[in-house]
């Protein structure tokens, strides 16, 4: 039997698109070859830049910072739910919308919404993508997920209509000491992977509430 890896990670870039009012990236040589016989490079980006992972302590108090988690969740079996059909500027996405896809969820699956919103990564479109009910959120931790993650920049409401202060799928779900993934890329190339695994492990920043990821997929290839 033999695997591959499918990267899912959006490349990180000086003056990518960020969430409005975050951080804007930028890079800059610190040291370089020439001059000083190693190159360097300084770094100016958000805990939320590009593909990353949502701690709890993100959005609640007291909530889990990303150097605390248990990093035996953010390897585990993914469970990808189609939302492609539904993927429509400002369209929220309930329960009874994919209700059929979530009856049998593995406790400690990552479970992965797939609506392909990352083909619009960089434009302003992208702001106006489709998010989640916070009734899944719940559905989900009945189930036993504890980990979810989106190709879409939040599961919350980004673009017009949205209101900065309510984010009620990441106060469920955060709320309960879950983690959301979010700016997830390419979900279409493992739509018909066979048992495919996600790693989505953070860097340890001390007493933060996120950070940017390399997120792959192990796909079994027979």
């Amino acid at each position: 039997m033999t695997s591959s890896i499918i990267d899912l990670t959006h490349p990180l870039t000086a003056g990518m698109q960020v969430h409005p009012g975050d951080p804007q990236v930028r890079v800059a040589p610190a040291t370089s070859l020439g001059n000083d016989g190693v190159a360097v490079h300084s770094l100016h980006l958000g805990t939320h830049t590009g593909t990353h992972l949502d701690a709890p302590s993100h959005s609640i108090n007291d909530g889990t910072t990303v150097d605390a988690l248990d990093l035996e969740r953010l390897f585990a079996p993914v469970h990808l739910v189609d939302s492609t059909s539904l993927a429509r500027p400002g369209r929220r996405i309930t329960v009874a919308d994919v209700a059929s896809q979530l009856s049998e969820i593995a406790p400690g699956s990552i479970v992965l919404f797939r609506t392909d919103w990352s083909e619009r990564f960089g434009r302003p479109d992208y702001l106006d993508h489709p998010d989640l009910d916070a009734a899944i959120a719940a559905l989900l931790l009945v189930a036993g997920v504890r980990v979810v993650g989106v190709d879409t920049l939040s599961p919350d409401r980004t673009g017009s209509g949205a209101t900065p202060a309510e984010l009620p799928f990441h106060e469920a779900f955060l709320g309960a000491g879950g983690v959301i993934i979010e700016n997830l890329n390419r979900l279409a190339a493992i739509d018909t992977a066979k048992h495919p695994w996600l790693s989505a492990l953070p860097l340890p920043f001390t007493g933060l509430d996120g950070s940017p990821i390399r997120a792959v997929a192990i796909c079994r290839d027979s």
